[in-house]
């Protein structure tokens, strides 16, 4: 369908109040049908495309993200009429975080530059010890390393709750509000991240649970979602994080469920990698996905046809 007249997509980069009332007008005025009409439901699961990601000057701006950001709200719109679900993650943090450098100090009291990688063997050491939850930080970098498979990063500040960069990119945020109107549905807005002592990269589970705690285990309800839609999307940021282990999430319940696997497509051309001065994420993440189209989801482009 057509691109509604109020947005410009030179604008998807820029930081704005959204045209909310604008936005609503032109959904409500485009003639679609109710998504709870859909006799194909098709969701789209967008992950924090938030200012710190996208924007050039975020806090941990990801290499081409503006332009994967008008890639997906250029498919919202040409698709609006198809898209039953849009739900979309918003990192949510806060000052002291096991991932940030508030939580450790090294022998001469110094906190970690970002960007660097903690291991259990640094932490047995002493070479970097925990300000906070010393017993249980102890167990997190080793249950890191032993079932995910990955070692503990410390990240720039980013996503805090109440700043700017928490948002949701404001042309992006035009997109899903003018979905909602047109389709008659509201979108899902998960936040996730706030559990101090553990990472949350997935939409759906944290990196180690914390059971109790609000988002400290997998989303059971969002899953039961996501299986009752025919086709799911994926994109947002980044392709080597939080899309990756969200859809790392997905793979992993889905296994042994290859019609429900087969659902799921990336839309590889609206997600980019982190970039690091010495981790080839990119590489990483593309490994992973080869693995995942082994097992039946597909790597997709916007332009692609649904389906």
């Amino acid at each position: 369908m057509a691109v509604p007249a109020f947005y410009d997509s030179q604008r998807v980069g820029d930081l704005f109040r959204p045209d909310v009332t604008r936005a609503v007008q032109a959904g409500a005025d485009a003639g679609l049908t109710p998504s709870a009409n859909d006799e194909r439901k098709i969701m789209l699961l967008l992950v924090d495309a938030q200012i710190d990601f996208v924007h050039p000057d975020g806090s941990l701006s990801v290499p081409g993200a503006v332009d994967d950001t008008r890639r997906v709200i250029d498919w919202i719109f040409h698709n609006a009429g198809a898209i039953t679900t849009l739900a979309a993650s918003l990192d949510s943090h806060v000052p002291i975080q096991i991932f940030y450098p508030t939580w450790w100090i090294d022998r001469d009291e110094n906190h970690p530059a970002p960007f660097t990688v903690i291991t259990s063997a640094d932490v047995r050491s002493g070479r970097w010890q925990p300000v906070y939850e010393p017993e249980w930080s102890v167990k997190y970098v080793e249950q890191l390393e032993t079932r995910a498979k990955k070692e503990l990063m410390i990240w720039p500040y980013h996503t805090m709750i109440g700043t700017q960069g928490h948002n949701l990119m404001p042309a992006l945020y035009e997109a899903i509000v003018y979905h909602s109107a047109a389709r008659q549905t509201q979108p899902i807005l998960i936040n996730k991240g706030s559990i101090p002592k553990t990472e949350h990269y997935s939409m759906l589970e944290p990196e180690v649970k914390v059971p109790g705690q609000p988002q400290g285990e997998l989303n059971w309800e969002f899953i039961r979602l996501i299986e009752r839609h025919d086709l799911v999307y994926i994109a947002g940021q980044a392709k080597s994080h939080c899309v990756l282990e969200t859809t790392a999430s997905l793979m992993k319940h889905f296994r042994g469920q290859p019609a429900l696997a087969r659902k799921l497509r990336v839309l590889i051309d609206c997600t980019s990698s982190v970039a690091h001065p010495e981790i080839d994420f990119e590489a990483m993440a593309n490994e992973a996905y080869a693995q995942f189209e082994k097992q039946g989801l597909r790597l997709v482009k916007s332009t692609d046809p649904i389906g």
